[in-house]
C-alpha cells in the first residue's frame, strides 16, 4: 500500500457519525426569558472541551446576562436577533452575522421583539468542566433600548 493510501485510510478511521438520538429540549427558565429551544450539535470528547448548539428563540425570548469563562461564538442561522455587551449599545444580528463574546465578558443575546432568530452557539469549558456563568435576568427596558 503506498503512503497516500495508508494516511488516506487513516483518516476515514478517525472519522465519527453521530446520528441525531437526543431530543429538542426547552431552554430552562433561570437561563432564559421566553421559550427557547436547545439542540445539541457537539458534545465535547476529550480532550477536546468546545461544545456547541443550536438555539432557536422566539420573539422576544433572550438569555440572562452571562458569562463564558473561555469566551463565545454565536453564528446566526435565520432570523432577527439582538445582543448586547455589558456598558455596550443594543446590537442588532442577522443571518450569517458572527458575534464573538471575549472570555469573562457579561453579555446576552436573543430574538427580535416580533422576530425569531436562530444562532449556532460555540464555548469552550474551562479546566473545572464549567462553559458559562448565569447572571440576573435582562430588564425589559434593557432589551427594549433602541438598536444600534
Amino acid at each position: 500500500m503506498t503512503e497516500f493510501k495508508r494516511e488516506r485510510t487513516e483518516e476515514l478511521k478517525a472519522m465519527e457519525i453521530t446520528r441525531s438520538s437526543l431530543d429538542t429540549a426547552q431552554g430552562p427558565a433561570d437561563w432564559f426569558t421566553g421559550v427557547v429551544l436547545i439542540d445539541t450539535v457537539a458534545a465535547p470528547v476529550p480532550p477536546s472541551r468546545v461544545a456547541s448548539a443550536w438555539v432557536h428563540f422566539t420573539p422576544g425570548a433572550r438569555t440572562v446576562w452571562h458569562t463564558h469563562p473561555l469566551g463565545q461564538t454565536i453564528f446566526v442561522i435565520e432570523g432577527v436577533g439582538r445582543c448586547q455587551r455589558e456598558g455596550g449599545p443594543l446590537e442588532e444580528i442577522r443571518p450569517g452575522d458572527r458575534v464573538h463574546f471575549a472570555a469573562g465578558e457579561n453579555h446576552w443575546h436573543g430574538a427580535a421583539p416580533s422576530r425569531l432568530m436562530t444562532h449556532i452557539a460555540i464555548q469552550e469549558a474551562d479546566d473545572s468542566g464549567s462553559p458559562v456563568t448565569w447572571g440576573r435576568p435582562v430588564t425589559d427596558a434593557e432589551y427594549g433600548a433602541a438598536a444600534s
